[in-house]
């Protein structure tokens, strides 16, 4: 009898909230590869990692194929995106098997971060700037540092936001006297920000937000609807894809609008983000008033 089944790997290593494309495009792949993988093969996530950073590579080589493969070159980019989107299932495979065997580790993740950088940045590179080598556009050019502009801002921006939002649960839990959030509860509560109206004392949100929240909720996706995930999705899977688009209309691909787009849905998320931290931050301001008033201050004798 198999010792890892597909309840076991949801149970043991899905997300309580992802993003919508790993919970639909990515999970139910990923999930049924590791119960075999698992159960049949000593694959060590490092290993995994490994793998997806090859076809990471492979990736890069045909989004940029475009540059001297003349005709053919539509085709080029179609296999670059299926290559991207399968090294991503690998990846999320790497952190499901260390979960599950409890084989991972801190330099592993040290790696699996760093992979993931490399492999990006080398994709949409190797995309934009092959399509400027193929047609001549400068456009390609211009939208290069964009993206790269706003895939650091999101990695700079998420990290910040997590740890502001650290440092006020553990000064209000410490003027409360309470015991500071463990590690894992400080994960869980920063995943997209949700519970903190109700964690500050704040009315939950209602109306057709609360409704459409908890539609998403049920279906393990995040209210932030465009993260990093999509991020990368769209300007390595999505955007070369489109070249479909010019056997059945006179445009050329839409690489460009994709990314235009994907940089003003991941701005427009960030600057959500931000704005949530702001209200946060207000609540946090006027519960620490309250703690501090609500302190006796000891006379001396």
């Amino acid at each position: 009898m198999p010792r890892f089944t597909l309840a076991h790997v949801q149970a043991e290593t899905y997300k309580a909230r992802d993003a919508w494309w790993t919970v639909f495009l990515v999970d139910p792949l990923a999930g049924r590869l590791v119960v075999w993988t698992a159960n049949r093969t000593n694959i060590t996530p490092n290993q995994l990692t490994l793998g997806a950073g090859v076809l990471g590579l492979l990736s890069a080589v045909c989004f940029a194929a475009p540059a001297w493969a003349g005709p053919t070159g539509w085709a080029w980019l179609l296999l670059g995106a299926l290559l991207f989107h399968l090294s991503f299932v690998l990846d999320c495979m790497d952190g499901k098997i260390a979960r599950l065997k409890g084989t991972g580790s801190v330099f592993g993740s040290w790696v699996d971060f760093v992979f993931d950088r490399i492999r990006f940045f080398g994709c949409v590179m190797a995309l934009l700037v092959g399509q400027w080598a193929a047609t001549g556009s400068v456009a390609y050019l211009i939208a290069a540092p964009v993206v790269v502009f706003f895939d650091l801002l999101r990695y700079l921006n998420a990290s910040q936001v997590a740890k502001t939002r650290r440092s006020m649960r553990r000064a209000l839990a410490e003027a409360a006297g309470e015991t500071a959030p463990t590690a894992a509860a400080e994960e869980d509560a920063e995943n997209d920000g949700t519970e903190a109206p109700a964690r500050a004392g704040a009315s939950a949100p209602t109306g057709l937000y609360a409704r459409v929240r908890d539609q998403l909720l049920r279906h393990r996706v995040r209210p932030h609807l465009f993260s990093g995930i999509e991020f990368e999705m769209f300007l390595c899977v999505v955007a070369p894809v489109t070249v479909l688009a010019a056997f059945v209309t006179p445009l050329d691909s839409l690489i460009l609008p994709v990314a235009v787009f994907s940089c003003a849905a991941l701005g427009f998320f960030e600057a959500v983000l931000v704005a949530r931290l702001w209200k946060e931050t207000r609540r946090y301001e006027a519960r620490s008033r309250e703690l501090a008033a609500a302190t006796p201050v000891s006379s001396g004798s």
